[in-house]
């Protein structure tokens, strides 16, 4: 077999693909296909950072634009993100990975706080490490949260997982003219507007000169497959 490209990897998933086909909430049977393919490259030896959103539960920005104060909404979905991360680490913990959730706020009962240092330690033993409540400030997406934790963690790459198969120019859900990009740059995305992850995090990815591999986590092997080199989903770079 192949050796892998990368030895710590930072995986961001959105909460939609929790939600199954149910489109809200979590659905058990989901959690355990995204744990069985997040052993498939913890049994590489790759050392995984794991985010997840929680826009199957709650999203902040659309609260707020219906009257509630955006700062409360922020809080609520950083308070979404934990839920799905105890349910993905149920889930992994069952197919034999270990696993510790921390958290960017403080629930100590169920996560233990995050800290960078600590999370590095885990990330040495070999355990996956769940990094949940964003960035622990409002203002801030999970994808903002995955590019500051990717770059405290020192991750070789940025893999997100969606329901799309990687970037394209419009919204192939809404065109069927739309056209895919096998690589795209940082320049590019910040410059044509295009909805990779919000503006904060593309920007900070670009600054650090940390790659984005966008890729679809609902075809079951993919992630494997692009960890140990297939050109699958879009590269954004330098």
């Amino acid at each position: 077999m192949a050796e892998p490209l990368y030895h710590r990897v930072l995986l961001k998933l959105s909460g939609e693909v929790l939600a199954g086909e149910q489109g809200f909430g979590i659905d058990p049977k989901k959690a355990s296909y995204l744990a069985e393919e997040v052993k498939s490259i913890y049994d590489l030896g790759i050392e995984i950072g794991l985010i997840i959103g929680a826009g199957n539960i709650f999203r902040g920005m659309q609260a707020a634009s219906k009257g509630m104060d955006r700062v409360t909404g922020d809080y609520l979905g950083m308070l979404a993100t934990i839920m799905n991360a105890i349910s993905v680490q149920d889930a992994l913990e069952k197919v034999g990975c270990e696993t510790r959730t921390l958290s960017a706020i403080s629930v100590s009962q169920i996560a233990e706080p995050y800290i960078r240092r600590r999370a590095i330690r885990h990330l040495d033993k070999g355990r996956v490490v769940i990094v949940a409540g964003g960035t622990g400030n409002p203002f801030f997406t999970t994808d903002s949260a995955a590019a500051l934790r990717a770059t405290e963690l020192g991750a070789e790459i940025v893999l997100k997982g969606t329901k799309v198969d990687g970037v394209y120019d419009k919204d192939p859900m809404l065109h069927d003219d739309a056209v895919k990009y096998e690589n795209i740059t940082f320049t590019k995305i910040l410059i044509d507007n295009i909805r990779v992850m919000d503006l904060t995090a593309i920007t900070l990815c670009k600054e650090n000169k940390l790659p984005i591999r966008v890729f679809n986590i609902n075809n079951p092997g993919d992630l494997k497959k692009l960890v140990l080199g297939s050109k699958i989903g879009t590269l954004v770079s330098e």
